[in-house]
């Protein structure tokens, strides 16, 4: 028997460190060939790291939230054969690192299909937990809990540590077990818990974009009040006519093509702004950033070349990459590169919202949650679908009056969808 030891390698981009997000085994696991083994963080996107080898892991180089450099030992399997750890070489410890004592916010990521899961298997009926006691589970599962009606404290763990995992809420619910099933007085015990969460990964990427963000760019938001009467009425129309042989049109793919449109007379939004260079560059490529929200946190992939897409195209286009990133499967090239972003709360909109910029970008533009109310058309009280757009700028780059013309460019195109399409 040899050790065959897998050092970080090198994800390209001149990058020199990563941050180790998430072990998907631990020490005497077995593992295969092609088996993802953990999750690394660039400055830009999740990466799993696959093993290159079938063994048994006997050493793991770091915990999740320690920052890795390229080339250090990421982790030691036990292989058949001499392996490719030199006499010479620093000996390993076989010691698995000591976990944190919080649970991380980290992407859920499935073994390769040459080694898959166990299904879970629920040794009884359900678990006896203390009514403070907070059970692992991703951002994702404790959702779906939540929308079974399911307590997930009584819900026995298949996964790591005991992390209750998709599949065994769905075999808590083939037992037929119900919220019945839970003492009546528990859901009014007394609580002293305390939760610590420790910031790792994506979310500590996404805590340090927006402080930079908030502390470099000179914010200012506008926002404005659109009917969208006109564009609903024409999306549903097209959804009827080709919905199913083209797909279903979402408002946002009507948002690319309004923000496209505009920025021929306002260039000045499709802009980066290197603030150490001092200098802005303005592109003619629209690379739209879509704010995406996932498991852990916010991502933005980008629809690149909007300007040369049809509406099903960016349909379709923006559906693959928000199933990616909120897969946590997104590459660093779908993340990265975008001139302008669209950010979307979707139903939970609100009425007015104040979006942080994507630096280097100058401009985002907020989409909040449309409601129908009585309006005044012509003299007439008429109920009308209204939505508003709360947008920020960069007032370093980025005049007020200016601003406020390009969103009621956006509000003109929206309102008479047809002049979206007539060059």
């Amino acid at each position: 028997m040899g050790t065959h030891v897998i050092k970080m390698p090198d994800i390209g981009e001149g990058i020199a460190e990563v941050e180790l997000s998430q072990w998907h085994v631990k020490v005497g696991d077995l593992v295969v060939e092609d088996q993802v083994l953990a999750d690394v963080m660039t400055d830009k996107a999740m990466v799993d790291i696959p093993s290159p080898v079938h063994g048994k892991v006997i050493a793991l180089g770091g915990q999740p939230g320690e920052v890795m450099a390229v080339g250090s030992v990421l982790i030691s399997i036990e292989v058949e054969g001499a392996g490719n750890l030199k006499e010479s070489a620093a000996p390993v410890v076989d010691k698995e690192p000591v976990a944190p004592k919080v649970e991380a916010v980290v992407v859920e990521s499935k073994p390769a299909a040459a080694a898959p899961r166990p299904a879970p298997v629920c040794q009884g009926p359900m678990v006896a937990r203390q009514a403070d006691e907070r059970p692992l589970a991703s951002p994702a599962v404790r959702k779906h809990a939540l929308d079974l009606g399911i307590q997930l404290r009584l819900v026995r763990g298949s996964g790591p540590a005991g992390r209750v995992l998709h599949e065994d809420l769905e075999a808590y619910l083939a037992q037929g077990q119900s919220n019945a099933s839970a003492p009546v007085a528990a859901a009014y015990a007394q609580r002293n818990d305390e939760e610590q969460i420790q910031v790792i990964g994506m979310r500590r990427k996404i805590a340090q974009r927006m402080q930079d963000a908030t502390q470099r760019a000179a914010h200012f938001s506008y926002v404005e009040e659109i009917d969208v009467t006109a564009i609903e009425e024409l999306r549903a129309h097209l959804n009827e006519k080709h919905g199913t042989s083209r797909g279903k049109l979402t408002l946002l793919p009507f948002l690319v093509r309004a923000l496209v449109v505009a920025l021929r007379d306002f260039p000045q939004m499709n802009a980066r702004y290197d603030d150490e260079a001092q200098v802005i560059t303005r592109l003619g490529a629209v690379h739209v950033g879509v704010a995406t929200q996932s498991d852990v946190g916010l991502m933005v992939p980008v629809v690149r070349h909007a300007e040369a897409r049809s509406l099903w195209d960016s349909a379709t286009e923006i559906s693959r990459l928000a199933n990616a990133a909120r897969n946590g499967k997104a590459s660093r090239d779908e993340l990265s590169g975008s001139t302008i972003t669209l950010t979307s709360l979707g139903a939970l909109g609100g009425i007015v919202s104040t979006p942080v910029l994507n630096l280097p970008e100058v401009a985002i533009v907020g989409v909040n949650k449309i409601v129908e109310r009585p309006m005044v058309v012509k003299g007439q009280v008429v109920i009308r679908k209204m939505m508003n757009l709360s947008s920020s700028f960069d007032h370093r780059v980025v005049d007020g009056m200016d601003a406020a013309l390009f969103i009621q460019a956006i509000r003109g195109l929206l309102e008479q969808p047809a002049t979206l399409f007539v060059e």
